[in-house]
């Protein structure tokens, strides 16, 4: 099961407004993105934790040595400056959806690290090197971990946020980031974060999102015992990663689907991909106009039953609604895969609808190109026909479906959950040596 324990932060030393200080986590922004968070100030976490461009590519060596010597600047100037005490940082999310206003409650917290399958730490996504290269690259230099990984953890009587909430006042630091407020506290009461340990070693911790961040300290771990020759003490901080934890239970926690976006397609018709999923999908035209596209997305797909997911075709503007009537349709595809994993919505697209029907049926023995969205606005600016085609729109990917899959050791296909909204960087650091 998890073992988590409190830390001392390397933090902002103006904490009133963090807003300027801020930034969304690096693999989401490009090189205008970058610009314009640097241009709301110099200080911006974004100068430390994107060193390189494009995101998740591998840069020189002189980019990460840059990176930290900016580090080490602001923490002689007083930029940034460590707490002088561990503990563990409650940190809320407020945010409005659909009309409805959320609060996301959780904590920043290290756990430590154990490998994939362990069983104490539970992926759902595959990671790729590039990434991990450029993260570990970044860790090797900067010695701190700058954003942290997203947990999820089980607590269905809701003890954890009742201990850790109850009697807090202001919050010591707000920022608002793309219209999310994120309030950070400390905790000052050690035996309320000692029986937050306790109820945390209750479960294991399912990874939300920074798999690749998960892998990097992994491999960062492991130089470091290399180096040593030994066994590292269990307090080494190599041994520890920067999480947000927050339950699986908890009113704020939203998961949205991620749609995608299909191109090199060399013509794309209705009624032969109709006529090729016919013993599996029932499908229908719906009368719902371009302008009215993210409305179906956004509010009228996840009321509809279980695996259902929707087509549009950007070349004659059409919406159409897929129905899956063949639950068992990638057992003879996928074997080795478990139940839970064979009906997941976003392994029926890839390896059914992409693989088997629209890449040799529609593609004229070209690759596919890909996008991925969770904006439900894009979905008919960019099915234009200049990049992409058509459109294929997902109801969100359950949550229970990451706790089924950790039982067998299976991860989930690309893009199949996206948690809303993301985590802010810059909030807090942590010093790894």
């Amino acid at each position: 099961m998890a073992h988590i324990r409190p830390f001392s932060a390397i933090r902002y030393t103006r904490r009133a407004d963090l807003t300027n200080l801020v930034a969304p986590p690096y693999d989401v922004l490009d090189e205008k993105a970058k610009a314009a968070l640097v241009a709301k100030h110099p200080n911006n976490i974004v100068a430390i934790d994107l060193p390189h461009l494009p995101p998740k590519t591998v840069g020189p060596d002189a980019v990460y040595q840059q990176a930290a010597d900016v580090l080490q600047s602001w923490l002689k100037s007083g930029v940034l400056a460590r707490d002088p005490r561990p503990a563990l940082y409650p940190y809320m999310q407020s945010y409005e959806h659909n009309g409805r206003m959320f609060h996301r409650r959780g904590f920043f917290a290290l756990v430590r690290l154990s490998p994939f399958g362990a069983g104490d730490v539970i992926p759902h996504e595959k990671t790729y090197a590039a990434p991990i290269e450029d993260r570990l690259k970044l860790m090797r230099a900067t010695g701190v971990q700058l954003s942290p990984i997203f947990g999820l953890f089980n607590d269905p009587r809701n003890q954890v946020n009742t201990l850790l909430y109850e009697r807090l006042g202001r919050p010591e630091a707000t920022a608002i980031l793309d219209r999310v407020r994120n309030d950070i506290w400390s905790m000052p009461d050690a035996e309320v974060e000692n029986r937050v340990i306790d109820l945390l070693a209750r479960s294991p911790i399912y990874i939300a999102d920074g798999h690749h961040r998960y892998t990097t300290a992994l491999q960062y771990q492991k130089e470091a015992h290399q180096q040593t020759g030994a066994q590292l003490p269990p307090a080494h901080p190599a041994n520890w990663c920067l999480f947000v934890l927050i339950a699986m239970q908890d009113d704020g926690l939203q998961i949205l689907p991620t749609h995608r976006l299909i191109g090199n397609l060399a013509a794309f018709d209705i009624g032969a991909f109709g006529r090729a999923v016919a013993d599996n999908f029932e499908i229908k035209p719906l009368a719902v106009p371009p302008e009215k596209l993210a409305d179906y997305a956004a509010h009228m797909l996840h009321r509809q039953p279980q695996h259902t997911m929707g087509l549009y075709d950007g070349r004659s503007k059409r919406l159409y609604q897929l129905h899956l009537k063949n639950p068992d349709v990638l057992k003879p595809i996928e074997p080795s895969h478990s139940d839970a994993w064979r009906r997941l919505d976003v392994a029926i697209l890839q390896r059914y609808l992409l693989d088997e029907v629209i890449a040799p049926k529609f593609a004229a023995g070209k690759e596919l190109l890909k996008g991925y969205t969770a904006e439900p606005n894009d979905l008919a600016a960019r099915t234009d026909g200049n990049a992409y085609q058509i459109a294929l729109l997902l109801q969100a990917t359950p949550l229970h479906a990451l706790e089924e899959l950790g039982k067998h050791g299976e991860v989930m296909p690309q893009k199949s959950t996206y948690f809303h909204p993301k985590l802010a960087t810059g909030m807090l650091i942590n010093p790894i040596r």
